[in-house]
């Protein structure tokens, strides 16, 4: 467990200082020995307070379920729009590129989702099922004669390197160049470490590319993306504005899938029981086990919120201009909410959880990921008889992202 001194802090007119009744804790969560084993810090944050003073960054942060799930839910008070970093837009001037969507409050957010919601709709989900399944048991077929292979390149990478790109009407070419791009942009949400600066220095290259792959005439017809173009026509984007739309796409469509079908396939290769239960009924329980995959290991971590005005969260006022870190992997474990929450329990009702966010700005591709997560998982049952570990697997550490870079696994044929 990290060192993690608390105390409270004596009122102040610093603006640097803590809020009065806020804990003052002095750890650092953009460290690699956080990212290593984060449960037992998130425990103690929680248990230092509903709202706790991080010392290093001078940000309030909060790793309780029912705090971060007000702040997620009311953007009026704690905004997107000023960055869901570390950075403040309003302070630190706009780095990253525009974002309509993520990094957005009403208006602007309410034109974007609406667009979005029509490309991402469950009817467009129910039409990409048939070809979903199909991709699915090909490449696990491929997998189960291959006996022992790396789960994620092989398997949570590939899966969705395939579909997604397909459904949006991509080009074939190049399509690696998602995951770089993707672990760039969720660490550029911390500070500028060395996790950053070593992703920003492997995406350089990517940037041109994924700019030109959401135009309009780089995309297939009867893909999602095309769908944000079609808005353009019926007067409801700009031009601009759909492109901007389908970057977004690019930018946030593939990692947090890859580490939510990563954190299924280790959750159920460290829990045979859970397995069995799926494998035993997966029309039920597939869809159930990713679910409380994303819960388990929360594969997006972290996100930031800043307060518009004066705030109270958790008993404490916050000053117009506050950073608060949610800590989302924390609030998915906290014993106040959840029953024995460092258990994997697939039959767990996880209606509720924070793993795709809350409120106006919970994950737009939600679907799309719980659909890639569900096939997989349907196909897995009917082909496998067991998912064993065939090595250490080794953790990817990224600012806001919990994934895996390597998960070696043996596949038990039916």
């Amino acid at each position: 467990m990290l060192a993690m001194n608390v105390q409270t802090s004596p009122h102040s007119l610093y603006s640097d200082a803590a809020p009065p009744g806020a804990p003052v804790v002095d750890v650092d969560p953009f460290s690699v020995g956080f990212f290593t084993d984060p449960y037992p810090s998130h425990a103690a944050l929680r248990d230092a307070g509903r709202v706790v003073w991080l010392s290093r960054y001078n940000i309030a942060a909060t790793a309780r379920y029912e705090e971060v799930r007000q702040a997620l839910q009311d953007y009026k008070t704690f905004s997107s729009a000023r960055g869901v970093g570390l950075a403040d837009f309003s302070r630190h001037g706009r780095f990253r590129l525009p974002s309509l969507i993520l990094e957005a409050d009403p208006p602007t957010h309410t034109r974007s989702r609406a667009a979005l919601t029509k490309a991402l709709s469950p009817a467009v989900m129910r039409s990409l099922r048939e070809s979903f399944t199909g991709a699915a048991e090909e490449m696990i077929a491929a997998l189960v004669a291959k006996g022992e292979f790396d789960g994620c390149s092989e398997l949570a990478e590939a899966y969705p390197l395939k579909v997604f790109p397909d459904a949006i009407g991509m080009r074939p070419e190049n399509r690696h160049y998602l995951l770089p791009y993707g672990d760039m942009v969720f660490n550029s949400f911390g500070p500028a470490n060395e996790l950053f600066q070593a992703a920003a220095k492997r995406a350089q290259e990517v940037f041109p590319w994924v700019e030109a792959e959401a135009l309009r005439q780089n995309l297939k017809p009867g893909g999602f993306g095309m769908i944000l173009y079609q808005c353009v026509d019926d007067g409801e984007l700009t031009e601009d504005e759909a492109h901007k739309l389908v970057r977004s796409m690019l930018t946030a469509g593939v990692d947090t899938t890859v580490n939510g079908i990563g954190a299924a396939l280790y959750a159920l290769a460290r829990y045979p029981r859970q397995w069995e239960k799926m494998r035993a009924d997966p029309v039920r329980l597939a869809k159930a086990a990713f679910e409380e995959a994303v819960r388990f290991e929360s594969p997006v971590q972290t996100f930031f919120r800043t307060t518009t005005g004066g705030a109270e969260l958790g008993g404490v006022r916050l000053e117009e201009g506050r950073k608060v870190l949610l800590f989302l992997g924390a609030a998915n474990r906290d014993p106040r909410q959840w029953q024995n929450p460092d258990e994997y329990d697939i039959e767990r009702k996880v209606l509720g959880h924070v793993g795709f966010g809350a409120g106006i700005h919970v994950c737009v591709g939600q679907l799309l990921a719980r659909l890639e997560g569900e096939v997989v998982l349907q196909a897995l049952a009917k082909q496998v008889s067991r998912i064993e570990l065939a090595g250490e697997p080794e953790r990817r550490f990224n600012n806001t992202l919990r994934g895996l870079k390597r998960l070696p696994l043996r596949f038990v044929p039916a």
